[in-house]
């Protein structure tokens, strides 16, 4: 007689498996997250089935020949910077992002570009029919593109067809979610069945040679559904990032095993598709009221890559016992402390007043260089008077109210230099290396000096009494 399997019941958050049900996973703590499962056999050519016994693998030392990883270019500038330089062969991406956000898209447009670069393409799609895939394609002027598309969801049938004919350039699901396997007594989405299809072709792409991306689902927080595990397992993990009411994108690399992390390209939304930004400091500034009070431009840097955006802040009175504080694209955390050293260390109190604090173009900023310029937008708003329109500001504020430098401050004062920018206020600590130039340099060691109006501007807001 068979032995039945056996239950087990799985996590969807984290992956943990429990021998009963709970309401709540003692793992994760997310709650109704636990599905039950069975545990059968591996998935047919994952390598984990059983065997009856290994073979010797030679080993190798680390001085052995070091040839340079092969690359090729998508034909997508923004992308190639994102990974890189292009994409390795045999390697496995993972790109995730909210719906309707444009990774369909953008994976359409990278197959047909390299599709017509004469590399072969195939397009996997289990959540779309392929005529819905084909009226995407006209819209986007890629419809003589030679992209090889079917529609299907059964993993089996995925393997065969990638092992019949000359092995595929690149391969594109969309998305790891929707795959099934026969072997896997679970439902399309669940831990087992996106860790088994996720393997799988992750093994074949490491032995064909052939450059993979998978499309990932993201949950409410912005993460990517679905075990942790996935993401440790493929090679590069791509976030497509955006707000809907912008028609700008921001593909930001997190992980990447062949290049730099935190690297970010820029696309802009249009009707014929994703267009790639060459200048998006330009684009990001490019509707700017600079005789607004409240606004002023920062000189950050995602990745290698120099970025100015302005910083929008409305501090208004407020009628409420507690006052509003709200923040876009920045972190809420780091406004709370800056409007608490700016009363503490400054003697400028908001407690009185509602702050909104908003980073223009729908982007989202972590790094911490932001502080002087979000500090000099609050104060500007607050004195009803504008930033002169040719200032630029960067640099971290500590909590005794003293001005930090920043990394990169040469890439971020030759930005702003090329876009005709004729003051920056600076951290005073820190090497520039920018040699001759019209630009003008303001160095501070504490937001007093900005507070007074010695590199402000006109912006001189009132302090408190005693102060």
């Amino acid at each position: 007689m068979a032995k039945a399997a056996k239950q087990s019941y799985v996590c969807q958050s984290c992956g943990a498996a429990f021998s009963r049900w709970a309401g709540k996973c003692a793992s994760c703590n997310e709650w109704n997250s636990l599905v039950e499962e069975q545990n059968v056999a591996a998935v047919p050519g994952t390598g984990l089935a059983k065997s009856t016994k290994g073979r010797v693998i030679k080993l190798e030392g680390l001085n052995g020949d070091m040839s340079k990883t092969p690359r090729f270019t998508t034909g997508l500038v923004e992308l190639d910077r994102v990974t890189g330089g292009g994409i390795v062969p045999g390697c496995a991406m993972l790109i995730g992002g909210e719906p309707g956000i444009g990774k369909s898209t953008l994976l359409l447009q990278l197959a047909a570009s390299l599709a017509n670069a004469g590399r072969r393409a195939i397009y996997f799609t289990g959540e779309e029919a392929v005529a819905q895939v084909r009226l995407r394609a006209e819209r986007l002027g890629l419809r003589d593109a030679p992209v090889e598309l079917a529609a299907e969801t059964n993993l089996s049938n995925i393997m065969a067809t990638l092992g019949d004919g000359k092995p595929p350039d690149l391969v594109v699901i969309d998305s790891i979610q929707t795959l099934w396997a026969d072997a896997l007594e679970a439902a399309p989405g669940t831990v087992s069945q996106v860790r088994g299809a996720t393997q799988a072709l992750i093994r074949y792409a490491k032995n064909s040679g052939c450059a993979l991306l998978l499309v990932g689902h993201v949950t409410k927080d912005g993460n990517i559904a679905g075990p942790k595990v996935i993401e440790h397992m493929v090679d590069t993990v791509l976030y497509f990032e955006g707000d809907r009411g912008h028609p700008f994108r921001i593909l930001r690399s997190v992980k990447n095993r062949f290049g730099a992390t935190d690297e970010i390209g820029v696309f802009e939304m249009v009707h014929t598709g994703l267009r790639e930004v060459a200048n998006p400091s330009e684009l990001f500034l490019g509707e700017r009221d600079s005789k607004s009070p409240g606004t002023a431009v920062f000189a950050g840097v995602e990745g290698t890559r120099p970025l100015l955006v302005e910083i929008q802040a409305l501090v208004a009175p407020s009628a409420l016992g507690t006052p509003r504080r709200a923040v876009v694209g920045w972190d809420s955390n780091r406004l709370s402390m800056l409007l608490a050293v700016l009363d503490a260390r400054c003697g400028v109190a908001f407690g009185q007043h509602d702050v909104y604090l908003n980073v223009a173009g729908g982007l989202k900023i972590t790094e911490p260089a932001a502080d002087l310029a979000a500090c000099a937008a609050l104060l500007s708003s607050f004195s009803g008077n504008a930033l002169p329109a040719e200032h630029v500001y960067f640099g971290e504020v500590s909590l005794s109210g003293a001005v930090r430098p920043a990394g990169h401050m040469a890439t971020r004062l030759k930005e702003a230099q090329k876009l005709g920018f004729k003051q920056i206020v600076m951290p005073a600590a820190g090497e520039t290396e920018l040699g001759r130039s019209k630009v003008k340099l303001t160095r501070i060691t504490h937001l007093k000096y900005l507070v007074s109006g010695q590199a402000a501007g006109r912006a001189k807001p009132k302090a408190k009494a005693g102060k």
